[in-house]
Formats: C-alpha cells, structure tokens, sequence
C-alpha cells in the first residue's frame, strides 16, 4: 500500500511527500482509514511504528474538511511528557504545512507565558502534557468545549505516571459529541477500563501484540558485578567502532548523570537526560545527540519515550530495569526503518530475577556474551539457578526518583516511555555516512543507514550491529 491510496487530500498528502515517505507503516494503513470514517479507536502497537502520524494525518484532514481554521480549538492531543508533546507538534508541523491550521503546545516546566499568549491566537490543535493543560483550564485560559477529536498518546505511560485522575479530568470538560482516539504501547486491564468510560464503540488495531521484540534486534547478556559495570561500558565504546550512537539506560537520575560524567572523562563524548534536567538543556542533549555531536546518552525510563531518533545503533541497559516491559520499550529506540539495531543489558547478581522476567515476557533466552574482561562466572551460574535465594532491590535504587519495586511478573502496563513525534534532524549527515541512494522511508522511521564498517574483531563479542542495506 502506498500513501496515495488512503485517499488523503491532496495538501497533506504532498507534505508527506516532501517528508520522502511513500508507503504507510502497518499501524498507519490500519488507523488512518478507521480515523477518516469518524470511528473511535484503540491502537496496539509497539514502539518504532509511527504511531504519531497514524494519528496527526487523519485529525489534519479531519479538521481541515470541518471547519474554517482558527476559530475554535477543535482537536487535542493529551501525552505523558514534554519532549513527547514537543516532537507531536513538529510532526504536526511537518504533515500540516501546506494547511491553514495553526496548533500549539502546552507543557509543564517553562514559563506559562509564551504558552498563554499562543491561545489566544485560537489555535485549531492543542498538544499538552495533563498538568499545564489543567492549570490553564482552571485560569480560564483554555475551554475544551469545541473539541472535535481527541487523542489520548501513550495512554499506559500516563497511567503509569499517575495521571489517571487528571486525564478523566480533561475528558470530563470535553463535550460528548467527539471523536476519541487512544494510543497505547500496551492494554492493561486500567486501560481497558478506561476505554470504556471515555470511547464509544471503538475499532481496534493491534498491529502486533504487546510486549513484542522487533526481529531485527539482536539481544546479548553480559554478567558482571556492579562495580564493574562503568568499566566494561568504558571498554566496549572504545572498542567497538560499530557503535555508533548509543543509548544508555539507569534506573535513577543520580546514576545518569554519574555515567555521562565518567564516560565523559574518559574521553566519550556523552550527555545525560532525565526529569531534573530543565526543558532546555533537554531539547539542548536530545539535539546534540540527534546530530552526532554526543555519541552516548544516557537516560532513565521516565523520558525514554521522548527520545525518538532514527540511527541509534545500540541500546545498552547500564542496570536492568525492574519491569520487564521497561525492557521492551528500552531496547525499541534502535533497529528502526529497518536497520538492525544491537540490545546489550549488563546483569549483577541482584538483577538475575529481572532477566528472568524479561525473559519470560519475551519468550526469548538472551544470548550470553562470555569473552569480556570482567565477566563472573558466579553470577552466570545463577542464571539457571533462579537467582539468588532472596530477591532484594538491586544497587541503583528505584526508577527514576520513584520508590522502589521488587521483581514481579509482567503486567500490561509498561513502566518506560515509548514513542511519538520526531525531533531529529537527518542521521545521514553524522560522521560522512549516509549510503547511496534513497530508501523507502515511512513516518515515524525517518531513514535507514548503509556502509558495511570493518570492525576489530574483539567488537564481535559484544554482537556487532550489522548494517542496513
């Protein structure tokens, strides 16, 4: 399928045209016909899909065909995070830009101001993150009475955030004439409950079922102690010449920011990001790493889904996260339009529960590399034992500020953050690589990477990324 047979009009389909997409990702040829008809719906589909654009195309057009531009705020898009609602609205931008249909973005922790004085230039489509859109709402700066559509983005990490209170909020001040439109990485039974109370007789897409593993994903164990773990990571970018652009996961803020500062002195260029960090120095790391100019960044779970680049090579878990559908969504930041992509999750022996649930989620055992400096034998040994007698907290503390979790069997609502808009510029101008010719390139998976690199062969241990053709 191609776009041109989605019937979209004519503006839109010519800004996705400029954009160098051609054929519809799987979520998109499913949701955008379904949304066009006006029906409600629920979207299943694991990150790196192109969710944003299954969702952005169809309210555009919807908009556009409906009404004059300008004169009421007629769609919103509800999202967990700032970085998420910021790459929605350059999304919108990008799709929209042969449209008259102004849009804004509301999100806590900048100034308020700016964000007041783009309401009153009546945009047609507001995105926001739960908090500052109830604040405004409470001021009287927003009504929520016009809306047309509504599209709750990420509706499990909002859950897992704890914005469940805030969010029946919001719906409750819509009218109830209006199209609603749910996204989520995963369906849990609060999901579930929730479409009942806020959708009415809802489609369904499912492009893949939850907690699924991109095939192109390779994924590899290292056993070693925690006290070894900055080492190792330290090792592994130097050695390894394939690696390159890595994502680094912790569980806390404290953690992050002691990586990048570490690997940073060892002469790897790194950043860290996670929720202290303010929205400009944020956008400031996202960017750098976008462009090449930082190779490492290092995040925690709690921005994850912000992060939505093209051309990450590596996932590396620094500490494995406490939730098995973490895992998933960690490691889908790579392998994208196409590419194949390398997972690499360093295990103590405190972490040897959480593998087990990641593997059992996945229903894959992960593939052991053994020819590293600092592997332990003991703690490779209580892989098949179960671990050790006592599952206790592993070293690291709690995920990103919040308190912390012992080990359990995995649930439908993922704990990290998926994906959304862009904010990336062209991956094909890092370093001089970028391959001959042009592939087919679909919204939500912006390019795909050519150039086989000959790579020292100890590299090979750490499972080397073989390139895209």
């Amino acid at each position: 399928m191609r776009f041109d047979s989605l019937e979209l009009i004519a503006p839109i389909l010519r800004a996705v045209q400029d954009e160098g997409y051609t054929e519809p990702t799987p979520v998109q040829s499913a949701a955008i016909p379904i949304v066009l008809e006006g029906s409600d719906l629920i979207a299943t589909a694991k990150t790196g899909t192109g969710k944003t654009a299954a969702f952005a195309i169809p309210m555009l057009q919807l908009l556009q065909e409906s009404g004059a531009p300008g004169d009421a705020l007629r769609g919103l898009i509800l999202t967990p995070t700032r970085e998420l609602a910021l790459q929605i609205h350059e999304n919108l931008r990008a799709y929209g830009r042969h449209l008259k249909l102004p849009h804004a973005v509301v999100v806590g922790g900048v100034s308020a101001g700016p964000q007041i004085q783009a309401m009153r230039r009546r945009p047609d489509i507001l995105v926001a993150t739960p908090g500052r859109l109830l604040d405004l709402m409470g001021q009287g700066k927003i009504r929520l009475r016009d809306i047309e559509i509504a599209v709750l983005d990420e509706a499990d990490r909002m859950l897992d955030m704890g914005f469940i209170r805030d969010v029946r909020k919001i719906v409750d001040a819509l009218p109830r004439q209006r199209q609603t439109l749910l996204f989520s990485a995963t369906i849990s039974s609060e999901i579930t409950k929730l479409t009942g109370e806020m959708l009415r007789k809802p489609a369904r897409v499912e492009v893949t079922p939850p907690a699924t593993v991109a095939d192109n994903i390779t994924q590899k164990v290292l056993f070693v102690d925690q006290g070894d773990k900055r080492d190792l990571l330290a090792r592994l970018l130097k050695d390894d010449d394939s690696i390159d652009s890595a994502l680094v996961f912790t569980r806390t803020r404290h953690r992050a920011n002691r990586v990048a500062r570490q690997l940073s002195q060892a002469g790897i260029k790194a950043d860290a990001i996670h929720s202290d960090k303010s929205q400009g120095a944020r956008q400031k790391a996202l960017e750098a790493f976008d462009r090449g100019r930082v190779r490492v960044l290092v995040a925690t779970d709690i921005v994850a889904r912000g992060i939505d680049v093209d051309g990450i090579t590596h996932v590396i878990n620094f500490e494995i996260p406490n939730e098995a559908e973490s895992y998933v969504h960690r490691i889908g930041r790579t392998a994208r339009a196409g590419a194949a992509g390398i997972a690499l999750s360093f295990c103590n022996a405190d972490e040897i529960p959480y593998l087990a649930d990641i593997e059992k989620l996945t229903g894959i055992r992960l593939q052991e590399v053994d020819e590293h400096p600092h592997r332990n034998q003991g703690i490779a040994a209580m892989r098949d034992r179960g671990g050790p007698a006592k599952k206790k907290a592993p070293s690291g503390g709690g995920g990103s500020g919040s308190s912390q979790r012992g080990p359990r069997r995995a649930s439908g609502a993922a704990q990290s953050q998926g994906e959304g808009g862009k904010h990336r510029s062209p991956r094909n101008k890092r370093r001089g690589d970028g391959g001959s010719g042009k592939p087919n390139r679909q919204p939500g998976n912006r390019d795909q990477r050519g150039n086989e690199a000959a790579v020292a062969p100890a590299a090979a241990h750490f499972g080397r990324r073989p390139r895209a053709a």
